[in-house]
């Protein structure tokens, strides 16, 4: 496992961390340990493409991201893998109600999520595979299931996995199967052996894209691709696996029922679920018109106010989103800028008390919100530091870049994010502003106090903050 040096301990010697994660199969936070010293697997279920983002899908991009960026950080090799599930009943529906070509939609909003997720500043990952261009990795998988006893064709042309024949079904859910099938129905004709089968391979139904197979034409089910693309390109068993909550049952436990009956050995050594995104306390959902799309968030509100306000949580708690939230996360963000302005990028400090316990945070099961609280405690150094006129500001600066960049934050320019607009909000351009900023300059070094107040009252009004200081006057949006 990899350990990082902090402070030391009574007797003088070197404390170390270690990289703890919980794992939501032995739910217990668990030191990692990869399977390959110095290498990390990584695999999150991604997008169905079939409509844009919306806030619950961003907190998976940016949750995942940060997880990404830092292993990379401890210095690991990683091979991130995020899926794009392009084909389903949804997207087919979608695309028939449109009147086009299903792939054209995927495309669309391939390319759309792309946007969004570059907007918010998350890395690409490694490899991002489509359900439709594996599908020879999932029908050999299938036919090795079949072969070994646990898949069936039924009557109707599907293919089955028979969970009576996977040992500790719901292991990672902690359902039990006499629980779920007593609240299943089965409906007439669906060929089931038992309710709790789930398909593997979908018989074409007319007019529906279909691939040839053994089995008959048909299209994979859903929880089959992500076993198939993550096996033929993370290998058997690899370390991480990742998604949202909603997920765990039963995407992510007949992932591992399907993986491991079809490899005879465990499918991955760490699960990890971020929670669910609720707007303002209710459960965030298109029937009760609390349906939030990132696009439109992002009219009103910065990319990067969007991402502090995901990170600002751990991403196991429950995220409650609403404007006030934004707008704390705008506030926030303001103030970390603020503290990055009149300074200039140095050497970074390496054994700073600060680095220790950002990253000691993180090592904590990416606790975010920790490490978040470490940038706000550099920060106050930082202006006392200028308050002070010492030059300690320009690394501690530096410093504040570096750590922030690790989650994804403050690597814009601090005038330029100060000073820009949100989204596409109408108000006064730079350019109006500093003329009025100038013009109230004037009017105080004319002693004309009228003007020059309501001058600022102007700029008040339309959300601009004037700070009048040593160094002169700036202004920022508020």
């Amino acid at each position: 496992m990899l350990l990082l040096n902090f402070e030391l301990d009574s007797s003088g010697q070197t404390k170390q961390a270690m990289l703890t994660i919980y794992n939501s199969l032995t739910r217990q936070k668990e030191a990692f340990e990869p399977i390959n010293p110095g290498q990390v697997r990584m695999y999150v279920c991604g997008m169905t493409v079939y409509d844009y983002c919306h806030i619950g899908h961003a907190r998976v991009l940016v949750v995942f991201d940060v997880v990404y960026r830092f292993l990379k950080h401890l210095g690991y090799d990683v091979t991130y893998v995020r899926n794009i599930t392009d084909i389903d009943d949804k997207i087919i529906d979608r695309a028939n109600e449109n009147g086009e070509e299903y792939f054209h939609l995927t495309a669309r909003f391939i390319n759309a999520m792309h946007e969004d997720a570059d907007a918010l500043g998350v890395l690409r990952p490694d490899m991002e595979p489509c359900a439709t261009d594996t599908i020879e990795p999932i029908l050999q998988m299938i036919e090795s299931l079949r072969q070994q006893g646990y898949a069936y064709q039924a009557e109707n042309g599907d293919v089955y996995f028979a969970i009576s024949k996977f040992d500790n079904y719901g292991k990672l859910s902690g359902k039990k199967i006499d629980e779920l099938r007593a609240g299943e129905r089965v409906e007439v004709d669906e060929g089931k052996r038992d309710p709790l089968d789930f398909v593997l391979w979908k018989s074409a139904k007319p007019g529906e894209p279909s691939w040839p197979s053994s089995f008959g034409d048909g299209r994979p089910g859903w929880h089959i691709e992500c076993s198939a693309m993550s096996n033929s390109l993370l290998g058997n068993h690899f370390d991480i696996h990742g998604g949202g909550k909603d997920l765990q049952f039963p995407h992510h436990e007949n992932e591992i029922a399907q993986s491991e009956s079809c490899n005879g050995e465990k499918f991955v050594n760490y699960w990890m679920h971020n929670g669910f995104v609720n707007v303002n306390e209710e459960k965030m959902s298109k029937s009760l018109g609390n349906f939030f799309v990132l696009r439109e968030v992002l009219e009103n509100y910065r990319a990067e106010e969007i991402r502090y306000f995901i990170v600002s949580s751990h991403y196991r708690s429950q995220l409650n989103y609403s404007e006030e939230q934004l707008d704390h996360a705008r506030a926030a963000l303001q103030r970390l800028y603020a503290g990055l302005q009149d300074t200039e990028r140095v050497a970074i400090p390496q054994d700073s008390e600060y680095r220790q316990r950002f990253e000691q945070a993180l090592c904590d099961d990416f606790n975010t919100a920790n490490a978040i609280a470490v940038l706000f405690d550099l920060v106050r150094e930082i202006n006392r530091a200028k308050d002070e006129q010492r030059n300690e500001q320009h690394p501690l600066a530096s410093l504040l870049r570096y750590l922030g960049g690790v989650i994804g934050l403050l690597q814009a320019d601090a005038d330029d994010f100060l000073k820009s607009r949100a989204g596409k909000g109408t108000g006064l351009s730079e350019t109006a502003i500093d003329e009025l900023v100038e013009q109230r300059l004037q009017a105080r070094k004319d002693k004309n106090w009228a003007d020059a107040d309501r001058i600022r009252d102007e700029l008040s009004a339309a959300g601009i903050v004037i700070e009048d200081g040593a160094e002169g006057t700036r202004w920022r949006r508020g």
